[in-house]
């Protein structure tokens, strides 16, 4: 392995090992006296396609963001793998970036159907994204072992077809969104699209934001806005 590939390595499981550390002190919190957000938390949804450049960019480079300075405890995140696919008449879908697009935008529907919870898919999709990054896309069912998933639920899921269907949901949802999509990702805050300005959404979550319990990352988007 040659220094750029061990350093990408080593930045992919940096991030992997902080989001993942960040995800099981907000499970954990849950479970103790700690502020409840409940329905305080803001809403971000993300639609996207998994071979996307930019889509890729944010997931990997961006949204980790989310699991610094305790955002993440305020924040209610949601995947919607489907992106600029297109629907024929007989139902077949075709992906903008080809059939390994729609293959790896069902296997991460499946994913978040398997795991329903931001724990277990979230992690899963951050890997499968982490590796079209590097451009090793064909490796993806290598997430499996690197997070300690069993990968059968996301299989049956998809030979069962079941994972088609979950992304003609998907493809419903994302035609129907008001005002209509123009490009990916894109990025919904509290059902307000940010358009370009997608890579700045943690001052709009932070502005969004009712609750008493200001997360520490909040105080730091507002000072450098005043800048």
């Amino acid at each position: 392995m040659d220094s750029s590939a061990r350093i990408s390595s080593f930045v992919f499981l940096s991030h992997l090992l902080l989001l993942l550390c960040s995800l099981v002190s907000v499970s954990t919190s849950r479970a103790t006296a700690s502020p409840d957000y409940g329905s305080e938390k803001v809403s971000l949804d993300v639609y996207y396609e998994s071979l996307c450049p930019d889509s890729v960019k944010f997931i990997v480079d961006n949204l980790i963001e989310l699991f610094e300075g305790g955002l993440i405890s305020i924040v209610d995140l949601r995947f919607v793998p489907y992106g600029n696919a297109r629907i024929s008449r007989n139902s077949s879908i075709t992906c903008q970036h080809g059939p390994n697009e729609c293959l790896l935008n069902t296997v991460e529907a499946c994913a978040i159907h398997a795991w329903p919870e931001l724990t277990g898919h979230f992690p899963f999709i951050f890997c499968v994204e982490a590796a079209v990054y590097e451009r090793k896309y064909t490796q993806w069912e290598t997430c499996f072992e690197k997070l300690g998933l069993h990968p059968k639920p996301v299989y049956d899921c998809y030979s069962s077809g079941l994972g088609k269907e979950l992304e003609l949901q998907y493809a419903a949802e994302t035609n129907n969104l008001q005002p209509p999509h123009k490009y990916v990702p894109w990025v919904v805050v509290d059902g307000q699209p940010l358009y370009e300005d997608f890579e700045n959404f943690v001052s709009y979550i932070c502005a969004a934001y009712k609750g008493s319990s200001v997360p520490s990352a909040c105080s730091k988007a507002k000072s450098l806005s005043s800048i």
